[in-house]
C-alpha cells in the first residue's frame, strides 16, 4: 500500500518547482541540439555552423538564467522554511506553555474543589451550642425574619453569648455573696466560741461561790 504525498500549495515552493521545470526543459534542449549537430553526415556550411553555435550559446545562457533564478528561489524557499520552522517552534512553545498553564489551572481547580468540600463538610463548633430554636429566636426578634441563614445564625450566636454573659454575671454575684456569707458565718462561729468560753468561766465562778456559801452555812449550823 502506497501513500501519496500531499499536494504542494505553498507559493514559494511552487515557484521553485516551476523554475526547476523550466531549467530541466532548457537543460534537455541543449543535448538535443548537440545530438542533432553531431548526427549530420555532411559537414554544414560555415554560416550554418555559426548559427548553430549562436543558438547553442543562447540556449546555454537561458539555462544559466533559469539556474540562477532556481538558485535564488531555492535560497528564498530555504530561508522561508527556516523562518516557518522557527515560527512553528515558537508557536509550539506557546502551546506547550498554554497546556502547562491549563494543567496548573486544572490542578488548582481540583484543589479548590477539595477545599470547598472540606469547608462544606466541616463540623462547625456552633452546631454544638445549645441555642434556642430558630422559630423561638425569630419570635423574640421578628426583625430578623427574611434574613439569610448565615445572618440568622450569627445573630443567634450573639444572642446566646449575651444570654450566657448575663448568666455568668449572675453566677459571679452569687459566688461573691456566698463567699461573704461564708466569712460572716465563720466570724459568728468564732464569736460564739469566745462566748462559750466566757460562759464556762462564768459558770465555773458561780459554782465556786455556791460551794463557799454552803461551807459557811454548815459552819454556822455547827456552832
Amino acid at each position: 500500500m502506497t501513500t501519496s504525498n500531499p499536494p504542494i500549495t505553498s507559493p514559494p515552493l511552487l515557484s521553485v518547482l516551476q523554475a526547476a521545470a523550466l531549467a530541466q526543459t532548457q537543460g534537455l534542449a541543449i543535448p538535443d541540439l548537440l545530438t542533432q549537430y553531431h548526427a549530420r553526415e555532411d559537414p554544414p556550411p560555415d554560416e550554418s555552423i555559426l548559427d548553430e553555435q549562436l543558438a547553442l550559446s543562447k540556449q546555454q545562457k537561458l539555462l544559466l538564467a533559469h539556474l540562477a533564478q532556481l538558485r535564488g528561489l531555492n535560497r528564498k524557499a530555504v530561508l522561508g522554511v527556516r523562518t516557518t520552522k522557527a515560527e512553528t517552534a515558537e508557536r509550539r512553545q506557546e502551546i506547550d506553555g498554554l497546556h502547562l498553564g491549563l494543567g496548573n489551572l486544572g490542578y488548582e481547580q481540583r484543589h479548590l474543589r477539595g477545599e470547598i468540600e472540606a469547608c462544606e463538610g466541616y463540623e462547625h463548633r456552633f452546631h454544638e451550642l445549645a441555642m434556642v430554636p430558630v422559630e423561638e429566636f425569630l419570635e423574640r426578634w421578628p426583625e430578623m425574619r427574611g434574613e439569610g441563614d448565615h445572618e440568622v445564625t450569627i445573630a443567634r450566636i450573639e444572642d446566646e453569648r449575651v444570654a450566657r454573659q448575663g448568666l455568668e454575671d449572675v453566677r459571679l454575684k452569687l459566688v461573691k455573696r456566698k463567699e461573704a456569707l461564708v466569712k460572716e458565718t465563720a466570724a459568728k462561729r468564732e464569736e460564739l466560741g469566745r462566748l462559750d468560753v466566757e460562759v464556762e468561766k462564768w459558770l465555773g465562778g458561780q459554782e465556786g461561790v455556791r460551794k463557799m456559801f454552803e461551807a459557811r452555812a454548815k459552819t454556822v449550823a455547827a456552832a
